[in-house]
């Protein structure tokens, strides 16, 4: 009796469960609770997708929860390709057109959401929320038997998905699996890849290679940047090379949960265990001209908690922080953008810089105080931010 090959999960939305017997007589059975209206659309996906991945015959049955034809698609080519390993036929979703920003090194990443790359339902409408990044994590995320489906929906995601203005982050694996992940998603509109446990600069280097190959076999123009995770004492030891390791490098990130595991520390409220580590991704991030991002808050449900964490990481020099949860966006965007007081005092600042230029002295004052060059930079940082963020708000508004 041939062997059926299943993939997806049971009974959940906007997801669908596909089994494959290779070997009969081609049958396809849908059981979905929208047949009346979508059954032969459904179907019709699913005969477009069989054809593309060359497969004419076989029993194949999908129970459908909602699932978009993106999904539908990925989790029909694992099941396939569980059964015929060595295929090399992919079933791409058509792209949606204009969804790929132009790159931008110093566009601001004050919040990443991650998502599990097998949870297509968190990533529908993940735009919504209005984070700087979504991470469509391939990594902790998902468990190793669903790594291969994981990475065709996130693969199928990033073609057909609108996330609005956010960074379109994904977290490969590390070693053989990152590669194979790198070779999924680069020709896709992917805008940044989350390295992790990065312990060498030559793991960044490896990866940077490994990205242009794909880039250019594929023919993808636009950039792709890279954000190095530091998850080890190896990895803080080793902040700097790591920081400069690559161009494509854009901000340095650190992970507490495992680097906290790696000293044999237990995670504190306080942070104490762990503020060497901060302090040292922060500088060797500055030092490469990179922004640094904090970990992620754990606990969803402390606001208090979460509001303190971030604002401790904006004042040691973290430019930004991960969200496990779309809650937590809100908080965390607030404590890493500038207060009316900031913004004001930028004003003044940029004034005083302008008018000392225009009337050609070289030392700028604000009223008894010496400006210095690098405050008259942080205060056109800010005033840019704003400008920034005025775009954004008649954008939602239009």
């Amino acid at each position: 009796m041939a062997e059926t090959f299943s993939n997806g999960p049971v009974d959940t939305s906007s997801d669908c469960r596909v089994a494959f017997t290779p070997g009969e007589p081609l049958n396809i059975l849908i059981h979905s609770r929208v047949q009346a209206l979508y059954g032969a659309s459904i179907k019709a996906t699913v005969e477009h997708t069989l054809g593309q991945l060359g497969i004419s015959d076989g029993k194949l049955e999908m129970w459908d929860y909602g699932a978009l034809p993106f999904v539908i698609q990925a989790r029909l080519e694992a099941a396939v390709k569980a059964a015929y390993p060595e295929l090399s036929a992919v079933a791409l979703p058509p792209a949606r057109p204009g969804i790929l920003a132009p790159g931008d090194t110093a566009r601001r990443r004050r919040t990443r959401l991650y998502i599990p790359g097998d949870q297509p339902k968190l990533m529908i409408n993940a735009g919504l929320h209005r984070p700087d990044g979504i991470i469509l994590d391939l990594e902790d995320s998902v468990a190793p038997a669903e790594k291969a489906a994981a990475r065709l929906i996130v693969r199928n995601a990033l073609r057909v998905l609108d996330f609005r203005d956010a960074e379109r982050m994904v977290r490969i694996n590390r070693g053989d699996l990152g590669a194979v992940d790198i070779a999924a998603v680069v020709p896709q509109n992917v805008d940044t890849l989350l390295l992790p446990k990065v312990e060498s600069g030559a793991e960044v280097a490896h990866a940077d290679e490994l990205v242009r190959e794909t880039a250019a076999a594929s023919g993808r123009e636009t950039p792709v940047y890279l954000i190095p995770i530091v998850e080890s004492a190896a990895g803080v030891v080793n902040a700097v090379q790591i920081a400069a390791a690559s161009p494509r490098v854009v901000a340095l990130a650190i992970g507490l949960e495992d680097y906290s595991a790696d000293i044999g520390a237990r995670r504190t409220p306080s942070g104490r265990e762990s503020f060497y580590a901060r302090s040292a991704v922060v500088n060797a991030a500055k030092a490469a001209g990179k922004q640094a991002l904090a970990s992620v808050f754990s606990d969803v449900r402390d606001d208090a908690g979460l509001r303190a964490a971030a604002e401790d990481a904006r004042a040691l020099g973290f430019d930004g922080m991960g969200c496990i949860h779309p809650r937590q966006i809100a908080i965390v965007h607030t404590a890493f953008s500038p207060t009316e007081g900031e913004i004001a005092y930028a004003r003044q600042v940029v004034r005083a810089y302008e008018e000392a230029t225009a009337a050609g002295r070289g030392v700028v004052a604000l009223g008894s105080k010496m400006i210095d060059p690098p405050v008259v930079q942080r205060a056109l940082r800010i005033l840019r931010w704003v400008d920034d963020e005025s775009d954004s708000t008649r954008e939602d508004d239009a």
